[in-house]
């Protein structure tokens, strides 16, 4: 009974267009009620979630974001990736898959990459020769590596989410999982994801003549030299730079993942307002509010989701799910391509913190008996996230992208199909490949990592 009012509230509240935090807060809320539990549990449950040290990175990594983002960070990192592909066939378009993939490395965030890049990109590449679909779909898609980034909030929410993990995997113990591994291990699918997707915009541009003029004649502009990329290179260098930092520090030992996010906001403040001196008040007040806003709807699905997870163990969800799709196939193959495709499907209609911090408990257990260690099964995890982003009926992503681009949302998908299955293969890669996650973060840490 409790079970069902649990899972018909949260899908009524859902599709009543109920925030996902509240549609989670709610529901547990009535189970509780409904299972005559105290309301101070719940509300304990809650505060607990959000009383963790760790969470701290959270504000700290989405305010570097922002500052870069107002801070002229961006500008600098797209002229340098013009100035490197802008003279070939689909230049423009090579040019803004890398510079959403750098810049996703500093912000840590596909949303704010996509308005940042597609702020500046999207309108370019419309009055340079390119169809708006085409400017739209490369700057969306090639954001979503800021997921897999070291900067990535994404992955301070999955290692909370994946504390309580254990097992045993090739005879080695597992317990929890640690945020220095994850930060290496999406380094490999994301450069995987950037050639994948400079592939399919060179394809595409070549397939439908881009840059173009109304006429049909080509627009393609002369290469500016090496010296103009040297030039621009070496200004986008103290941006990037904030990627280097924070890796260093946390495999270095040198500091914590929130030691280090707090020493990104001051790399950002000192680049922004003493090296490059783009910050104004206005801009300041204006990265200080977003920070708070988003730091505050994250925390809060935290809160709420912690109570889910406890309601969830209480009236044991997660063994029963794992009994249904034991009893479906014993097949590790089979039951990992089954758990990408729940996290596709969900992915299409949660937002990325809600999406990870309630499949996380249900999943990866099941994962782990597989096979699959927690650095894997995160990569996994927010690849599929990431594919949500631009995918209808939700795809914040694209819905960014597409307003920026002034085109609908059934425009841009039509033709979104070889980012797809970019992304498709990547999934695929980590899911069936272990090393292709794990190989780095174990070759840097000199231990086996799962």
């Amino acid at each position: 009974m409790a079970l069902t009012l649990l899972c018909s509230t949260f899908v009524v509240l859902l599709l009543l267009g109920v925030p996902v935090a509240f549609a989670i807060g709610l529901a547990c809320l009535a189970a509780f009620f409904s299972e005559g539990l105290p309301i101070a549990t719940a509300v304990q449950m809650m505060v607990s979630g959000m009383n963790v040290f760790s969470f701290l990175a959270i504000p700290f990594f989405i305010f570097s974001g922002e500052l870069m983002l107002h801070g002229g960070i961006a500008d600098r990192i797209m002229n340098f990736a013009r100035s490197l592909t802008g003279h070939v066939r689909g230049g423009l378009g090579l040019a803004n898959v890398l510079a959403s993939t750098l810049f996703g490395g500093v912000s840590g965030s596909p949303v704010a990459d996509t308005s940042a890049m597609g702020g500046v990109m999207i309108p370019l590449m419309k009055r340079e020769g390119y169809g708006a679909d085409y400017a739209v779909n490369v700057t969306t898609h090639a954001s979503l590596t800021g997921a897999l980034m070291p900067t990535s909030h994404n992955m301070i929410i999955y290692a909370f989410a994946a504390q309580a993990a254990a097992g045993e995997i090739a005879g080695h113990t597992i317990k929890g999982v640690s945020i220095g591994d994850l930060m290496f291990a999406g380094l490999i699918p994301v450069f995987w994801i950037m050639v994948c997707m400079l592939v399919a915009a060179y394809w595409q541009a070549v397939r439908c003549g881009y840059p173009k003029r109304a006429d049909g004649s080509s627009m393609i502009r002369m290469f500016p030299g090496w010296g103009t990329v040297a030039r621009t290179g070496v200004a986008s260098l103290p941006g990037l730079a904030i990627i280097g930092i924070i890796l260093g520090c946390v495999m270095g030992g040198v500091t914590t993942a929130t030691e280090a996010a707090a020493i990104a906001v001051a790399w950002s403040l000192f680049l922004t307002t003493v090296v490059y001196r783009s910050m104004t008040r206005e801009k300041m007040w204006h990265a200080l509010g977003k920070a708070a806003r988003t730091t505050g709807v994250i925390l809060l699905l935290i809160g709420v989701s912690n109570m889910l997870r406890w309601q969830m163990a209480y009236l044991e969800i997660p063994d029963s799910i794992q009994s249904l799709l034991l009893d479906a196939t014993k097949q590790p193959w089979l039951m990992l391509l089954y758990i990408n495709i729940i996290q596709i499907v969900l992915g299409m209609f949660l937002d990325m913190a809600a999406h990870i911090l309630i499949t996380t408990p249900l999943l990866l257990p099941l994962a782990i008996q597989m096979g699959v260690g927690p650095v894997q099964f995160g990569m996994m995890l927010l690849l599929n996230c990431a594919l949500g982003l631009v995918h209808p009926p939700v795809g914040t992503v694209q819905f960014v992208g597409c307003a920026i681009g002034e085109i609908s949302m059934g425009q841009a998908t039509r033709t979104a199909w070889p980012y797809y299955l970019a992304i498709w293969v990547a999934i695929n890669l980590v899911t069936y490949v272990p090393s292709f996650s794990t190989w780095l973060p174990s070759a840097i840490t000199g231990h086996a990592v799962f």
